[in-house]
């Protein structure tokens, strides 16, 4: 018998390893033609395809358009379902799974809303790069169209947040687009696939033969990036005088973080990385300035607004990061590497623009580099060093009310948890401490929603990484109000056996809304609280420790700073269940420093009402 189509599969690794590369499945040589090929129906051509895949799980829910599909994946003994509660988790976990292993993650919903319920999941992987393999049932052919009972334009809906999306109208093209699929979903920019299948198309049968012949005659991502574009790239950085190296999502997607270090420590550059791109350079090296943006550190800030040379891996240029586009970096020529020819120009003039992947790049560059030696940053160094000596990130020990502060709980928890620890992180405050006071070493260990900024990512992201990844310990950083927009997975976790531990960063409020309304909006706290009645002294509702319980997991609660220590270890050697860990901190709490929309970076704040001082003559 030949070889498969394939789908990688991970293998064992090193703790706190980072996670391969997504990569398409490679068909191998035909192992049966049409004429002998087995007769299967769409169903049983779908799970037989994903079974020939390699796909280890798959998450979804039953439904009528897509319950075809459910019987012979029933007899299945290579891929397992989850059943999850909600098919927006469905879709999360197939994004933490994708991100925790590097293999493409699925899920699989019913026609009409189990497959709109898809698509804020969908547009998060759009937004972020996550090879996302979407399955949807749809009303019967003949009644496309005519308003049938659950039907709805998937395939159009999702047209502008997926990389591509099908309509299967033939039982037998069900192989050849469930691998295109996969192969499109991982290769080049990674992003989601739909695939909607028709009930009747489930249940017709034909001839399934694999692997099949692809036929993606437009689709030829460029991967090695052009010479002379690099020789000029290379050449700007030996000139520089104050070059930064602004690492994006692009490099962790890349598999790219050694030839960034090499790159890095070879020119002596400054490097700061995006949000999602924490870990991609290690926290702790000397030439990381940490993340740059609307709540980056002030070295990493200044930086990027004082360069006269910015080297953009894998970033886009996205407005968190740039604050009022036409005052970021005025002075920096721009050099811009990234895979997606589209993203290139689009925010910022590259004065060098290379598409490609970003390992082949940054190791060209490597390769072509000419060190003029290490004195012409001497200067860029003492400026840069000088501000992260004056403003370093840091927190106040509690509220005026002597509750806990938030900051301190996720700073312990990154000193308490293993070495290997998988984050994932909602979306607000507690991702934004998450991102600054836990200490990232290697890529793909922080899981979070970054373009699209997704509240209630965490639990289920949470629950798809540590099914990919059963051996290392996964923590949800997860604020009370994105908790309750996906705790239900909770009763997923609990059920099929994957032990995540969240802890619920509980100030009883929407965290970076009030924050807004304290600093912008004159303390009008209009819907901001979550929890407490008509006054701050009644209880906080839901009780979380009780919930938790109720869905199959141990709960725990702390309050006071003398108890986080004891709490996070007491919750970490729980592992035969889920963990959920009420933190109850203080509502006032806020996230510095920041740079206020709209407004150029040089207006960052360090904290309320302070503002940094530059020796701009210095800098220069």
């Amino acid at each position: 018998m030949s070889t498969p189509v394939k789908a990688p599969k991970p293998g064992p690794r090193a703790a706190g390893a980072q996670p391969p590369r997504p990569k398409a499945p490679k068909p191998g040589p035909p192992q049966n033609s049409p004429a002998a090929a087995p007769v299967l129906t769409g169903a049983q051509a779908i799970v037989r395809a994903l079974e020939q895949l390699e796909v280890e799980a798959v998450f979804g829910i039953p439904g009528g358009a897509i319950l075809p599909a459910y019987d012979p994946l029933l007899d299945s003994t290579k891929v397992r379902h989850v059943l999850v509660r909600h098919e927006q988790g469905a879709g999360h976990a197939a994004e933490g799974y994708a991100l925790a292993t590097g293999n493409v993650g699925v899920c699989m919903a019913t026609s009409g809303p189990g497959a709109t319920n898809l698509v804020t999941p969908l547009a998060d992987a759009h937004m972020d790069s996550v090879p996302v393999v979407a399955i949807t049932g749809q009303v019967a052919s003949a009644a496309i169209g005519t308003d049938a009972f659950q039907e709805a334009d998937i395939q159009g809906i999702t047209m502008p947040i997926t990389k591509h999306s099908y309509l299967v109208t033939d039982a037998a093209d069900i192989p050849r687009i469930l691998a295109e699929a996969f192969h499109v979903a991982s290769t080049g920019r990674p992003g989601p696939v739909l695939v909607d299948i028709p009930k009747d198309i489930l249940n017709a049968k034909s001839p399934f033969v694999w692997p099949p012949k692809q036929d993606l005659p437009g689709y030829r991502p460029t991967i090695q990036p052009h010479g002379k574009q690099i020789r000029e790239a290379a050449s700007l950085i030996a000139d520089a005088k104050r070059p930064v190296l602004y690492v994006g999502g692009g490099v962790v997607k890349s598999g790219a973080h050694a030839e960034l270090r090499r790159l890095a420590e070879l020119t002596g550059a400054p490097v700061v990385t995006t949000l999602m791109a924490r870990g991609a350079f290690p926290d702790t090296h000397d030439q990381h300035l940490g993340m740059p943006g609307m709540h980056g550190t002030v070295p990493a800030v200044h930086a990027l607004q004082k360069s006269d040379l910015l080297v953009a891996l894998g970033a886009r240029f996205d407005d968190r990061v740039t604050g009022k586009l036409s005052t970021f970096a005025p002075g920096a020529k721009i050099v811009h590497v990234d895979i997606d020819p589209a993203e290139i120009g689009k925010n910022r003039e590259a004065d060098v623009p290379i598409v490609g992947d970003c390992q082949a790049a940054i190791a060209a560059m490597v390769e072509a580099y000419e060190d003029p030696g290490p004195e012409r940053l001497k200067g860029w160094w003492e400026t840069l060093n000088d501000l992260r000596e004056r403003y370093p990130l840091g927190y106040e020990a509690h509220d005026a009310d002597e509750s806990l502060a938030p900051q301190h709980v996720i700073e312990r928890l990154g000193r308490l948890a293993p070495d290997d620890t998988i984050w994932t992180a909602g979306v607000g405050q507690h991702q934004m401490w998450a991102s600054q006071f836990i200490t990232y070493e290697t890529p793909g260990t922080f899981l979070n929603s970054g373009g699209l900024g997704t509240m209630g990512f965490a639990v289920p992201a949470a629950m798809g990484a540590k099914l990919g990844e059963p051996d290392r310990t996964v923590w949800a950083i997860d604020g009370d109000g994105c908790f309750q927009m996906t705790n239900q997975e909770l009763a997923t976790c609990a059920v099929e056996g994957i032990p995540i531990k969240v802890a619920v960063i509980n100030n009883g409020n929407l965290g970076m809304v009030r924050q807004w309304q304290t600093l912008f909006y004159d303390k009008r706290y209009s819907n901001t609280n979550l929890s407490t009645h008509h006054s701050d002294e009644s209880p906080r509702v839901p009780d979380f420790v009780k919930l938790a319980e109720s869905l199959g997991c141990v709960g725990l609660r702390c309050e006071r700073a003398d108890q986080v220590d004891e709490v996070i270890e007491e919750a970490g050697a729980i592992n035969d269940r889920p963990v959920v860990v009420d933190f109850t901190v203080g509502r006032d709490a806020m996230v510095w420093p920041m740079v206020p929309a709209g407004v150029s970076n040089d207006e960052i704040l360090y904290a309320r009402d302070v503002r940094p001082t530059f020796d701009d003559e210095e800098a220069v």
